[in-house]
């Protein structure tokens, strides 16, 4: 079954909380919770466009059945695909998915992919059991570069886990830092909801090296990196177990990051 977002649901008077900074606990799993990172560079106006990034994704979500793909740079279209192949992959469950368009500065209109499709960021998130509460969030950030403007993108799963994603500015002047900055110490913490707190994982290519990156990082957090710019952070309630990439196929300039994440 996958199931898409359309915004807050009724009766979440009993949710857990998600507080960047703070601890949390996670529920009791039976294996890691194991989240995939790409960028799939798939607007068809950039040079690393290949035509090839979603079916080479579609074959890593087969081959390594994750709980949690966080995507960048991908088509709206994608989502319902890479779904599809994360539902037959794991079997059973829900698959719920959220998609967040970017925006042209130039324009203020979404910008498009070369199908015409909307084109942004998403997030898969597999839950067990059917119809699983949750809140979607997104929206830009208040600080932008030049060009397009950035996006985040939370799910936020009752009793369970938050997951997000981002793909941040170019580091220029500040600007990622900035918009890391305020995802982990605005964004996050505003969706706070009564009862208790929730582990979060953020993933993206957040075009901030790993030094650069620290100083957004909130009290408690961990992370990780694929020794460039793309990066997991995660919330107390949560270890980095294993992290490592995966080979992309030339299908994009990015390699995949898979890392596994132990409740404590």
């Amino acid at each position: 079954m996958i199931r898409r977002s359309l915004g807050f649901l009724a009766g979440l008077c009993c949710a857990a909380a998600s507080l960047a900074g703070s601890p949390g606990h996670a529920p009791q799993r039976d294996r890691p919770l194991t989240v995939l990172q790409m960028n799939l560079c798939n607007s068809g106006a950039a040079g690393c466009f290949t035509g090839r990034a979603v079916a080479q994704a579609a074959s890593v979500i087969r081959a390594e059945r994750p709980d949690v793909v966080t995507l960048n740079e991908i088509c709206q279209s994608d989502i319902d695909e890479l779904a599809r192949t994360l539902t037959g992959a794991r079997g059973g469950g829900t698959v719920l998915t959220a998609f967040e368009p970017a925006f042209s500065a130039r324009t203020g209109q979404k910008v498009r992919c070369y199908n015409g499709q909307e084109y942004g960021v998403g997030l898969l998130v597999r839950m067990p059991g059917k119809d699983p509460s949750y809140v979607r969030e997104g929206g830009r950030y208040p600080t932008q570069g030049r060009g397009e403007q950035r996006v985040w993108l939370c799910l936020y799963v009752v009793a369970s886990l938050q997951a997000c994603t981002t793909h941040l500015a170019l580091g220029v002047n500040g600007t990622s830092l900035a918009q890391c900055q305020y995802l982990l110490g605005t964004a996050i913490p505003a969706m706070r909801l009564k009862g208790e707190p929730l582990p979060t994982v953020v993933a993206g290519d957040l075009n901030l090296g790993a030094a650069d990156a620290l100083p957004c990082l909130p009290l408690h957090y961990s992370r990780t990196d694929d020794g460039a710019v793309q990066q997991v952070m995660a919330s107390a309630g949560l270890v980095i177990g294993s992290s490592r990439t995966i080979d992309m196929r030339g299908a994009t300039d990015h390699p995949g990051l898979l890392v596994a994440l132990e409740s404590h």
